[in-house]
């Protein structure tokens, strides 16, 4: 049975937030609130982790994965950022994006598609987000909470505890974040839209 955690979307509570980044690092799965849509997430090294979070959202493991990161430091420790992505980032509000570079060693080999050796990479100003990533000092392996009958992400905590009761092991209650996910840009040769979402494309010339 899946636990439920009211946390305050703008004032995390601290203990609350220890709370949720103890079962990440128990290799436990979680759903938390970012700034488009609620996400499934876990650590990145857990492998059983993983496989349940594919169960309960199927994605095409030839695409690649994502990272919610901290900051673009934190992103530079596990994708490779050339100077020219670097200011791009720097120009937009990352929240609103998912990017996908080139992975560096940092990245588990099983979290990396065959052949192109890539990574997606997230970035959040949600305060509950944020919290999490501080108190937890690595990425959370992240994706959309859409499952695959839906016709848009799970967007209601109540509704997320009682479909995923025997899914996942913890919901966090961030009140409503949005049913759009992000804009998703293939930056490892040029730049490729690969999905409209919550971000504009108009930055990127695309």
């Amino acid at each position: 049975m899946a636990q439920c955690l009211a946390i305050h979307p703008d004032n995390p509570q601290a203990r609350l937030i220890t709370q949720a980044v103890s079962a990440l690092q128990q290799g436990k799965v979680i759903v938390y609130p970012t700034d488009c849509c609620y996400a499934l997430g876990c650590q990145i090294d857990s492998k059983s982790a993983l496989e349940r979070i594919l169960r309960i959202r199927p994605i095409d493991t030839k695409q690649p994965l994502a990272l919610m990161c901290h900051d673009l430091s934190q992103v530079g420790h596990y994708a490779q950022v050339h100077n020219d992505q670097f200011r791009l980032l720097k120009m937009v509000d990352c929240s609103q994006y998912t990017f996908i570079l080139e992975a560096t060693k940092a990245v588990p080999n099983r979290l990396i598609p065959p052949k192109h050796k890539t990574i997606g990479v997230r970035m959040s100003k949600q305060a509950i987000t944020q919290a999490l990533l501080t108190e937890l000092e690595a990425p959370i392996l992240t994706c959309t909470l859409w499952l695959p009958a839906d016709e848009e992400p799970l967007t209601d905590p109540y509704d997320i505890c009682t479909r995923l009761d025997h899914e996942v092991d913890l919901v966090i209650d961030g009140g409503w974040c949005g049913t759009t996910p992000t804009t998703v840009i293939n930056m490892t040769d040029g730049l490729e839209l690969i999905s409209t979402g919550a971000g504009a494309t108009a930055p990127f010339g695309l």
